[in-house]
């Protein structure tokens, strides 16, 4: 039985002429099939008259350009309009520049000064080796957060536990990330406040000299003049905003890093210098003194916390995605960083051997050693670098916290903090990180634990996600790689953090509660 098929009409962005379509014959059943439809026009599209009319021709324009801005696009970001409100995304003018001057500053600081320490646990070839690995590791994880900040089409992840919970779930992203995410930055911190306040009663000494008549603060109330510093700091309103500071903090981190390896190289090693291992009573100490060891390693590179963070200041669109300048500025930020790590891990460990302090690691050495034999104005110098950097690392860590104070109250009013109230946050923050620091004055000996704990926001919870939003090839390389090194993360970490503990309960830290030195 012949019939003629029904034809469809589309309308294509060009008109095209009419054409004929040829009988088909098929059974009746199949009269109405999607596959003997033909696609060719059956007429002319024709434009609305009112659309050809002068007071219409805008309204078709902007209809066009709008098409096309859409096709070039290809999707649109769904932001939430309370982002506009907090401190982290309240400004999204950043660039690579910012970038690189954030990551900086948060790769580098005090805990740089103990990389020493790890080498008389390790020795010089398997701490070498050991940083070497874990800096490449770091670096790549670091590199795997940046392409999942907009991995989801419409979507930016615009902070590590917003990733998190987008990954692993509501509930069981904050039982993973919240608690190690805050305790860093809260930790740091806090350690910021005890060698920032210590750096300053030192310089304080110096700068006054032996015949200094002047009555001197006690520890504690150098730690208050710190954070009363710090606070002034924290009133600066968002994360863009305190770019010029955390340029501050990485070139000062930098040039003292700098002057204080070039001047104990410089000086020569010390009198019966050793790098032999230092001496363990039994097997069991010797595998704690290793794990003390890998968590400091582990410890030196931080701030992977605030990458997704940093990289949400930025704009972005398909053509100009944001993870393009936030990987120039990494990869700029991250050559100073190995430029700086490994010299003074490798030089201080030559000049000073087994003979270097735990606690401030090459600081305490330098002035320890060299405090008769270096001129005053050069140590008042390095620590009042120390005491700069400190200040502007304070303000970065922080920012994740002023973050999550101000969402609470946007969340519940569904409305901007008042400034009042944002100072009055950035004050209670300051002045409960005061009381831990006097609380716990030994907390900056703490690193290894630091480390082990914050590990996993490091080196494991990224290779996870990733292998939870890109889905790579089941079984191939990326696949096999990122769940081998997730794994080994989160062993690494639980290892660490029990060696840590057992450490401090074993051989004992000074726990001088509410004593600062």
């Amino acid at each position: 039985m012949s019939k003629e098929v029904n034809e469809i009409t589309s309308h294509p962005a060009t008109p095209r002429p009419e054409v004929r379509t040829p009988q088909v014959s098929a059974p009746p059943s199949q009269l109405h099939s999607p596959a003997l439809r033909s696609p060719l026009p059956r007429s002319t599209p024709r434009t609305p008259r009112f659309m050809r009319t002068p007071l219409g021709s805008p309204i078709r324009h902007a209809i066009v350009t709008m098409k096309g801005h859409l096709e070039e696009l290809g999707h649109l970001t769904k932001l939430d309009p309370k982002d506009a409100w907090l401190p982290i995304t309240e400004s999204r003018n950043g660039n690579s520049y910012y970038a690189a001057f954030h990551t900086l500053s948060s790769g580098i600081g005090f805990q740089a000064l103990v990389l020493p320490v790890a080498f008389t646990f390790l020795g010089w070839t398997w701490a070498t080796i050991c940083l070497t690995v874990t800096f490449v590791w770091q670096l790549y994880t670091l590199w795997l957060l940046v392409q999942m900040h907009e991995a989801v089409p419409g979507t930016r992840h615009s902070r590590y536990l917003h990733l998190a919970m987008s990954v692993f779930g509501p509930k069981m992203g904050k039982i993973l990330t919240l608690f190690p995410i805050f305790y860093l930055s809260a930790g740091i911190c806090s350690a910021l406040n005890i060698v920032g306040g210590s750096s300053m009663k030192l310089f304080f000494q110096i700068v006054c000299g032996s015949n200094c008549t002047s009555q001197p603060l006690t520890s504690i109330e150098w730690y208050l003049v710190f954070i009363c510093l710090a606070i002034v700091l924290a009133q600066l309103p968002n994360l863009n905003s305190i770019a010029g500071v955390s340029l501050i903090g990485g070139t000062t981190a930098v040039v003292y890093c700098t002057l204080i390896w070039v001047l104990s190289v410089s000086k020569g090693q010390v009198a019966g210098v050793s790098y032999d291992l230092v001496p363990a009573k039994s097997d069991l100490d010797r595998v704690l003194d290793i794990l003390n060891a890998l968590g400091i390693i582990a410890f030196a590179f931080r701030g992977h916390n605030l990458v997704l963070e940093i990289q949400s200041t930025m704009p972005s669109s398909l053509k100009h995605p944001s993870r393009v300048p936030m990987w120039k500025g990494v990869k700029v930020a991250y050559v100073i960083v190995a430029l700086c790590l490994f010299p003074m891990a490798i030089g201080g460990f030559w000049a000073y051997g087994n003979k270097i302090p735990s606690s401030n690691g090459l600081l305490a050495a330098l002035i320890a050693f060299h405090t008769n034999d270096i001129p005053r104005p050069v140590l008042g110098l390095t620590l009042l670098l120390v005491i700069v950097n400190c200040l502007a690392s304070f303000q970065l860590y922080a920012m994740p916290i002023f973050d999550t104070m101000e969402s609470a109250y946007v969340d519940k009013y569904n409305k901007p903090c008042p400034k009042w109230l944002r100072s009055g946050f950035r004050i209670l923050f300051g002045g409960v990180g005061f009381l831990i620091a006097v609380a716990f004055p030994f907390l900056s000996s703490l690193g290894a634990l630091i480390g082990g704990i914050a590990l996993p926001v490091t080196l494991a919870y990224p290779s996870f996600m990733w292998i939870s939003i890109t889905k790579p090839k089941r079984y191939g390389a990326s696949w096999y790689m990122n769940w081998f090194l997730g794994s080994l993360g989160m062993v690494l970490s639980v290892v660490l953090t029990i060696g840590a503990v057992w450490s401090l309960i074993k051989q004992g830290v000074d726990l001088h509660f509410f004593q600062a030195a």
